[in-house]
Protein backbone atom coordinates (compact mmCIF):
# COMPACT_ATOMS: atom_id res chain seq x y z
CA UNK A 1 0.00 0.00 0.00
CA UNK A 2 1.73 3.12 -1.25
CA UNK A 3 0.83 6.31 0.51
CA UNK A 4 1.78 9.94 -0.06
CA UNK A 5 3.05 11.96 2.90
CA UNK A 6 0.56 14.25 4.58
CA UNK A 7 0.80 16.12 7.87
CA UNK A 8 -2.88 15.86 8.77
CA UNK A 9 -4.37 12.96 6.86
CA UNK A 10 -8.08 12.89 6.21
CA UNK A 11 -10.03 10.80 8.71
CA UNK A 12 -11.23 8.74 5.74
CA UNK A 13 -7.65 7.76 4.91
CA UNK A 14 -7.37 6.46 8.47
CA UNK A 15 -10.67 4.58 8.03
CA UNK A 16 -9.36 2.88 4.88
CA UNK A 17 -6.05 2.00 6.58
CA UNK A 18 -7.76 0.57 9.68
CA UNK A 19 -10.16 -1.60 7.67
CA UNK A 20 -7.38 -2.79 5.36
CA UNK A 21 -5.15 -3.65 8.30
CA UNK A 22 -7.94 -5.56 10.03
CA UNK A 23 -8.80 -7.54 6.88
CA UNK A 24 -5.12 -8.43 6.38
CA UNK A 25 -4.68 -9.31 10.09
CA UNK A 26 -8.09 -10.50 11.31
CA UNK A 27 -6.74 -11.61 14.71
CA UNK A 28 -5.29 -8.19 15.47
CA UNK A 29 -7.01 -5.62 17.62
CA UNK A 30 -7.94 -2.32 15.99
CA UNK A 31 -6.36 0.56 17.88
CA UNK A 32 -7.76 4.06 17.70
CA UNK A 33 -5.07 6.46 18.95
CA UNK A 34 -5.99 9.92 20.19
CA UNK A 35 -7.09 12.04 17.25
CA UNK A 36 -9.58 14.86 16.78
CA UNK A 37 -11.61 12.50 14.54
CA UNK A 38 -11.27 9.41 16.75
CA UNK A 39 -15.01 8.92 17.33
CA UNK A 40 -15.80 9.35 13.63
CA UNK A 41 -13.01 6.97 12.55
CA UNK A 42 -14.04 4.37 15.14
CA UNK A 43 -17.74 4.62 14.16
CA UNK A 44 -17.06 4.22 10.44
CA UNK A 45 -14.47 1.43 10.81
CA UNK A 46 -16.55 -0.63 13.24
CA UNK A 47 -19.80 0.13 11.42
CA UNK A 48 -18.37 -0.87 8.04
CA UNK A 49 -16.95 -4.12 9.41
CA UNK A 50 -20.11 -4.97 11.39
CA UNK A 51 -22.45 -4.21 8.49
CA UNK A 52 -20.33 -5.53 5.62
CA UNK A 53 -22.93 -8.20 4.74
CA UNK A 54 -25.71 -5.60 4.57
CA UNK A 55 -23.49 -3.31 2.47
CA UNK A 56 -22.64 -6.21 0.15
CA UNK A 57 -26.37 -7.02 -0.25
CA UNK A 58 -27.04 -3.36 -1.07
CA UNK A 59 -24.26 -3.34 -3.69
CA UNK A 60 -25.49 -6.60 -5.22
CA UNK A 61 -29.08 -5.33 -5.27
CA UNK A 62 -28.44 -1.91 -6.83
CA UNK A 63 -25.16 -2.34 -8.71
CA UNK A 64 -25.29 -5.95 -9.94
CA UNK A 65 -24.68 -4.87 -13.56
CA UNK A 66 -21.90 -2.43 -12.64
CA UNK A 67 -19.58 -4.28 -10.28
CA UNK A 68 -18.58 -7.85 -9.43
CA UNK A 69 -17.39 -7.77 -5.81
CA UNK A 70 -15.61 -11.13 -6.16
CA UNK A 71 -13.33 -9.65 -8.84
CA UNK A 72 -12.97 -6.18 -7.34
CA UNK A 73 -9.62 -4.96 -5.99
CA UNK A 74 -9.53 -5.24 -2.18
CA UNK A 75 -8.68 -1.56 -1.60
CA UNK A 76 -11.35 -0.38 -4.02
CA UNK A 77 -13.87 -2.60 -2.23
CA UNK A 78 -12.83 -1.25 1.20
CA UNK A 79 -13.23 2.35 0.03
CA UNK A 80 -16.56 1.54 -1.61
CA UNK A 81 -17.91 -0.21 1.51
CA UNK A 82 -16.81 2.58 3.87
CA UNK A 83 -18.41 5.21 1.63
CA UNK A 84 -21.63 3.20 1.34
CA UNK A 85 -21.69 2.74 5.12
CA UNK A 86 -21.55 6.53 5.51
CA UNK A 87 -24.24 7.03 2.86
CA UNK A 88 -26.50 4.55 4.65
CA UNK A 89 -25.90 5.45 8.30
CA UNK A 90 -24.25 8.88 8.60
CA UNK A 91 -27.14 11.08 7.49
CA UNK A 92 -25.62 14.20 9.02
CA UNK A 93 -22.89 14.06 6.33
CA UNK A 94 -24.09 15.31 2.92
CA UNK A 95 -23.66 12.75 0.12
CA UNK A 96 -21.56 15.14 -1.98
CA UNK A 97 -19.12 15.57 0.92
CA UNK A 98 -18.90 11.81 1.50
CA UNK A 99 -18.23 11.10 -2.17
CA UNK A 100 -15.67 13.88 -2.63
CA UNK A 101 -13.82 12.96 0.59
CA UNK A 102 -13.55 9.30 -0.42
CA UNK A 103 -12.41 10.25 -3.92
CA UNK A 104 -9.71 12.46 -2.39
CA UNK A 105 -8.67 9.71 0.02
CA UNK A 106 -8.62 7.15 -2.80
CA UNK A 107 -5.89 9.16 -4.56
CA UNK A 108 -3.52 7.77 -1.90
CA UNK A 109 -4.37 4.16 -2.77
CA UNK A 110 -5.80 3.79 -6.29
CA UNK A 111 -4.95 4.49 -9.91
CA UNK A 112 -6.77 7.29 -11.76
CA UNK A 113 -8.92 4.89 -13.77
CA UNK A 114 -10.05 3.16 -10.54
CA UNK A 115 -10.90 6.54 -8.99
CA UNK A 116 -13.08 7.39 -11.99
CA UNK A 117 -14.82 4.03 -11.66
CA UNK A 118 -15.29 4.56 -7.90
CA UNK A 119 -16.80 7.99 -8.61
CA UNK A 120 -19.32 6.51 -11.05
CA UNK A 121 -20.28 3.71 -8.66
CA UNK A 122 -20.65 6.04 -5.65
CA UNK A 123 -22.65 8.53 -7.69
CA UNK A 124 -25.05 5.81 -8.84
CA UNK A 125 -25.55 4.23 -5.39
CA UNK A 126 -25.88 7.61 -3.66
CA UNK A 127 -28.85 8.44 -5.90
CA UNK A 128 -30.55 5.27 -4.66
CA UNK A 129 -29.61 5.58 -0.97
CA UNK A 130 -30.09 9.34 -0.65
CA UNK A 131 -32.89 10.20 -3.09
CA UNK A 132 -33.90 13.25 -1.06
CA UNK A 133 -30.54 15.05 -1.37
Amino acid sequence: MVQKKSKNPSPRIKVIQKIYNFLMNPNSEINFPKNQYKKFIKDVVNGTLERSELIEETVNKHLANDIDLKKTDKLLKIILFAAIFELMFKHNNPKKVIISEYLLASEFFLEKVQIGYLNAILDKISKVLRKDE
